[in-house]
């Protein structure tokens, strides 16, 4: 498969582009600073501003998928990250639809997730400090909602996505957060690496967003 992956050098497109090119995937990593991605086979790097609309529809040119990875900086004020995320997902969309990209699979954010019915991030005890990556990141469910002319599918982590094992073993949802015996959320990037690009390989969650945890 050709996956055009934005956002491959973050917290979580890195891990993205690990587990694909272990399993034989071709990948092109868009980035700002490509010069961060080492040297490997199957992978070629993109210096692409995710602002500059036509540079990033080049980018993504003559691929089967593309992966959104791509987040504001994490010390963005709230406003400016949703509006720096809404700008980021418009411009990839447009980058799509100018060159015939028939899908895409994206990060999304545990604070969409549903607990009791009620959003994460809209319940009282949700953290604060949080509150600015959440709504930003809801955005690009939203805009994705709104298309019809590719197919989408967005992938939310746990509540907690940390640096981990790649144990291959965890549990799908589609908009309830999964919550270990425990009462804890929890998700290492390596696995949700693997359930990302499970996906990306045998589609079931097309049309939909989906979750993992464990």
């Amino acid at each position: 498969m050709r996956i055009a992956l934005v956002g491959a050098t973050g917290f979580i497109g890195s891990k993205i582009l690990a587990e694909a090119v272990s399993r034989g995937h071709t990948v092109t990593a868009i980035c700002r600073n490509p010069e961060k991605i080492a040297p490997q086979e199957n992978v070629r790097t993109r210096a692409v501003d995710v602002n500059d609309a036509e540079a990033l529809a080049d980018a993504v040119a003559s691929h089967d998928i593309v992966v959104h990875a791509c987040a504001p900086p994490r010390e963005m004020e709230m406003e400016a990250k949703i509006a720096a995320q809404t700008a980021i997902t418009t411009n990839i969309i447009a980058a799509l639809k100018a060159r015939g990209i028939p899908r895409i699979l994206a990060v999304g954010g545990a604070g969409t997730l549903l607990i009791d019915g009620v959003r994460s991030m809209d319940r009282p005890e949700f953290p604060k400090q949080f509150e600015g990556g959440a709504k930003a990141t809801a955005v690009v469910k939203e805009l994705l909602e709104e298309e019809h002319d590719f197919d989408w599918t967005v992938l939310c982590p746990s509540t907690m996505i940390v640096p981990g094992e790649r144990t291959r073993k965890f549990r799908l949802d589609f908009d309830d957060l999964i919550v270990m015996p425990d009462g804890t959320s929890k998700i290492s990037v390596e696995d949700y690496a693997v359930a990302f690009v499970n996906e990306l390989e045998h589609p079931m969650y097309t049309g939909h967003r989906f979750t993992v945890g464990y």
